[in-house]
This record gives C-alpha cells, structure tokens and sequence, in this order.
C-alpha cells in the first residue's frame, strides 16, 4: 500500500510540475490543484490510510486503541480541501476576469498586451520638515 501512495503521490507531483510549466492560465491552475492533491495524499498516508480500526476512543478509555488510525492527518486534509477548493474558486474567477480584459488566457499575448515600459521621473525634491516649536 506504501508503495502504491507514494507512486500515486510521485505521478501527481510530476503532472502538477509538467502544467505548472506550461504557459496557459487554465493549465496553470489545473496543475496548481493537483499539487494541492498530492499533498492532500501524502499527508493523509501518513495517518496510516491502511488501517481498518478507526481513530474512536472507547468509553471509559483514555487513549485510542493500539493501531488506530490517526485523526489529525484525517482532519488537516479535510481543512487543506476545504481552503484549496476556495482558493482554486477564486484563481479560477481571476482566469475568467483576465481573459474577458485581455482576450486571452496565454501569457505570451498577456505580456504583449502590457503597456511598454515609461521612463521613471525624477522624484521631486523634498522640502524641509518645519521646526517643531515645544510648548512653554
């Protein structure tokens, strides 16, 4: 079973590095979740995914039985789920937003949409700070 996860995990983290790379927002972000999912999985392996007791203590116990799965992985990959789904919500709104401004979601057109570089101005000179008087 470790195996089989951290092949998972590795396949994952290859496809999230081959989209990131790419130069397509919708890619991108596509490549951004599954990073995110590898992740997810990687900490949820090591809450032992295996086993078949669950994390439950027994009333009048104080600790959980020898085996038991660990609740805390289980309850983070929850949350990261959660917050990755919000986040992946949002990057997918401002895809949408940059392809209605500029008609594209290719960085390369996104790049040649800018407007060229200005020259910078001088800053003006600063005047002095007037004498700060004190209160007799």
């Amino acid at each position: 079973m470790g195996a089989f996860l951290a092949l998972t995990v590795g396949v994952l983290v290859a496809a999230a590095a081959y989209l990131l790379l790419a130069r397509d927002l919708p890619r991108a972000l596509l490549g951004f979740v599954l990073l995110g999912t590898a992740a997810n999985l990687s900490i949820f392996a090591a809450g032992r995914i295996g086993t078949m007791v669950p994390p439950l203590v027994e009333y009048g116990a104080t600790a959980l039985v020898a085996g038991a799965a660990n609740p805390l992985p289980q309850a983070l990959v929850l949350t990261a789920i959660v917050i990755g789904f919000g986040l992946a919500a949002f990057a997918l709104v401002l895809v949408m937003r940059a392809h209605a401004e500029f008609g594209s979601v290719s960085t390369e057109d996104m790049d040649a949409a800018e407007a060229p570089d200005q020259p910078v101005a001088p800053a003006p000179a600063q005047q002095p700070l007037p004498e700060r008087r004190e209160a007799a």
